[in-house]
């Protein structure tokens, strides 16, 4: 639930084939738009296949988000006028089942949510086609609350009192997974996630990674580890720190969020903090880098395929996303073991290696922008497709 870097808009410029709605009315439901994360990339590819769909979102803050979303003037809850629900929406947690539910999507035929917490249990019609994009049931109710709730972080009242409380939560989050009709999960990983949790099959569409604006300039890798990444406790940021103070290289990190000044004190000289960057800053430190890093299990990891786009290999753990999208001494590292000392001795063997940024490159593209749409599009006409086919 943390905040990230607000990054791109490039593909806004190129034209996208809408989808054949044949003149279906479509609404998008996210779970809120206060920063450009993966999942407002999604998003905003959506409104591009769906141009005249309406948005909903529990929160939105202006300029937060790229102008393409914010144009859409979305339809929010009444957490938007919650107080300081701007900078501290995520206290409202426990409200945010009810403030989903209220919204009135009678109009719709079709409802896409693009959820990793509550958006995939907006209530629509019988009628109407409810397609869940699951970016991950939400992780903090399921299998990683300690992570961001444990004794260590929070203390032993706080930590009793967010377990019960997400308890609750998740044993919503299960009873309300049949609302959706189809779920569409964003790798393998959250395939399986999605089963365990929901009891639910799901087809798997890759997100998007916009492949024409990261490429390679050509120029010869740095000297420097890259972390692209929201500073939140299940990125594993820390590791990645140690890590690389034990391998003797130094480490840049993009992005912001609430672990910063944890992080920033475990730090030494070696780790330089960039905060937000722009994409093409972002971009610049992909090609300027030596590998980019990837310490926590992901659900799939746009940043890491952005930096195999631009030629860079991914030393990134064997689990989860990294899996499925970086191939062992030639595209990257996989490393077996989440601690510091093996994601040391994946570095140095990174720094060993000479990789061949074409080969990177290509694996990249199967991720690309343009298959999400043309994947999508297919998915979406076929949700509004007559039953028995065009002839029904």
């Amino acid at each position: 639930m943390g905040d990230v870097l607000p990054l791109g808009t490039e593909w806004q410029e190129r034209p996208v084939r809408p989808a054949d709605l044949g003149g279906a009315r479509v609404a998008l439901v996210h779970d809120w738009l206060t920063g450009m994360r993966g999942g407002e990339k999604v998003l905003e590819a959506l409104t591009q296949l769906l141009p005249n769909a309406e948005v909903f979102t529990l929160l939105h803050v202006p300029g937060s988000v790229s102008a393409r979303l914010d144009a859409t003037r979305p339809r929010r809850s009444f957490v938007q006028f919650l107080p300081w629900a701007r900078r501290h929406y995520r206290r409202y947690v426990g409200l945010f089942p009810m403030a989903i539910e209220q919204f009135d999507l009678d109009d719709f035929d079709l409802v896409i949510s693009t959820s990793h917490c509550v958006a995939k249990s907006a209530v629509a019609p019988g009628r109407t086609h409810h397609l869940c994009y699951c970016f991950t049931p939400m992780r903090y109710a399921w299998d990683q609350f300690d992570a961001y709730f444990g004794r260590q972080r929070v203390g032993w009242l706080r930590n009793r009192l967010y377990r019960l409380a997400f308890g609750r939560l998740a044993r919503w989050d299960a009873a309300t997974a049949g609302r959706v009709d189809q779920y569409i999960a964003i790798s393998r990983h959250v395939a399986a996630r999605i089963r365990e949790y929901y009891g639910r099959r799901a087809a798997v569409v890759y997100p998007p990674v916009d492949t024409t604006f990261y490429h390679p300039n050509g120029s010869a890798p740095g000297s420097y580890f890259l972390i692209v990444s929201a500073l939140v406790p299940y990125k594993q940021v820390d590791v990645a720190i140690e890590a690389c103070r034990l391998a003797g290289v130094p480490l840049r990190i993009a992005g912001d969020g609430p672990e910063r000044e944890r992080l920033r004190s475990l730090a030494g000289p070696h780790v330089e903090f960039l905060g937000p960057c722009s994409d093409a800053d972002i971009r610049e430190l992909y090609r300027g880098s030596r590998a980019m890093l990837l310490p926590g299990e992901e659900d799939f990891g746009i940043a890491p395929v952005e930096a195999l786009a631009c030629g860079r290999p991914v030393v990134g753990l064997a689990r989860g996303g990294a899996a499925e999208t970086v191939s062992d001494g030639t595209t990257g590292i996989l490393v077996e073991n989440a601690g510091a000392e093996a994601f040391a001795a994946g570095i140095a063997r990174a720094a060993a290696l000479e990789f061949d940024a074409a080969h990177i490159r290509k694996q990249a593209l199967r991720f690309s922008l343009e298959r999400f749409y043309e994947e999508m599009r297919g998915r979406i006409e076929a949700a509004l497709a007559p039953p028995g086919g065009a002839d029904a």
